[in-house]
């Protein structure tokens, strides 16, 4: 049997913990590295190795993966002074798990492989770490014909759901779209809940109610109930994260000449929910403002 390949991994956040975690059940080795070095203690006790700065972890990885911030923390993991170009010749693959820019993808992307030769694959994800850590969270690829086939047999024990979008770039663009369906989704959810508990039905049968019509959807069935009962602790996602997401979704649309009105109401209302203070909440308390919106006209009254 041939070893399995040994694999890098940038960033220890609640993502790719459960992503390395994964590796690790699955029997890879895992060397990791992440700028806050506090985190690799979620990670060790299960086999994977520390290192001390991205260019260590890449000079011993097969595969290197990335699971950071934002396309700055991506540059500085792979050309910054200590990053991977600067490891030498290194893995051969790059599967960027992060959400970054298309454009700044592209770029990186070009200068690791002028620099390396190493391909690359961007491979945003969706569905939240309880399904990275069970190998059932969705991938969005971005990347060659040859380079997605060396990535795909990894890829798709992590995840439950994997498709190749187009070169690379093209995982971070579809990113954005389903930020643009998850976000505004969490406003649609909202205003739900609050017809459904004004008009006086039975709030929570809902999901089961409209379970296989044309209003089925995972916001309906997983969000919904979330935001139904006020379950925001430990928050599975931030809503100053959210917003940034919006935003980027934003420009992004008006990059393309684009005027989508609904994705601006979405920005807007996550604005006015991370002006209450509530940033580092569930998105799905968004609910909370419309609570908020009611009390206030309650007292106008």
């Amino acid at each position: 049997m041939m070893p399995k390949p040994r694999i890098g991994f940038l960033g220890i956040g609640i993502m790719g913990e459960a992503m390395v975690r994964r590796l690790l059940d699955l029997g890879f080795p895992v060397k990791v590295w992440n700028l806050e070095p506090e985190r690799l203690q979620t990670v060790m006790p299960y086999g994977a190795i520390p290192a001390d700065s991205p260019a260590e972890v890449a000079a011993s990885s097969d595969i290197l993966m990335l699971c950071v911030l934002h396309m700055q923390a991506v540059e500085r993991c792979i050309l910054g002074k200590d990053g991977v170009v600067a490891a030498g010749p290194g893995p051969s693959l790059v599967i960027d798990f992060s959400t970054a820019d298309p454009e700044g993808t592209r770029q990186v992307a070009a200068a690791l492989k002028q620099a390396t030769g190493a391909g690359w694959v961007d491979a945003p994800v969706s569905g939240g770490p309880q399904l990275a850590r069970t190998g059932q969270m969705t991938v969005m690829a971005g990347g060659s014909e040859e380079d997605f086939k060396k990535a795909k047999p990894i890829i798709e024990q992590m995840a439950g759901n994997v498709t190749l979008m187009g070169p690379v770039g093209a995982g971070q663009t579809t990113k954005i779209i389903n930020q643009a369906i998850v976000g505004t989704g969490y406003v649609v959810m909202a205003e739900a809940l609050m017809l459904a508990e004004a008009a006086g039905i039975d709030a929570a049968r809902l999901p089961q109610c409209l379970a296989g019509g044309h209003a089925d959807s995972s916001l309906l069935q997983r969000l919904y109930p979330q935001m139904q009962q006020r379950a925001f602790e430990p928050p599975s996602s931030y809503a100053r994260q959210l917003l940034k997401d919006l935003k980027a979704v934003s420009a992004f649309a008006h990059d393309l000449e684009l005027d989508l009105k609904v994705i601006e109401q979405g920005v807007q209302r996550y604005k006015d929910y991370v002006a209450l203070g509530h940033e580092m909440s569930d998105s799905a308390a968004v609910v909370k403002l419309y609570e908020h919106d009611a009390a206030i006209r309650g007292k106008m009254r």
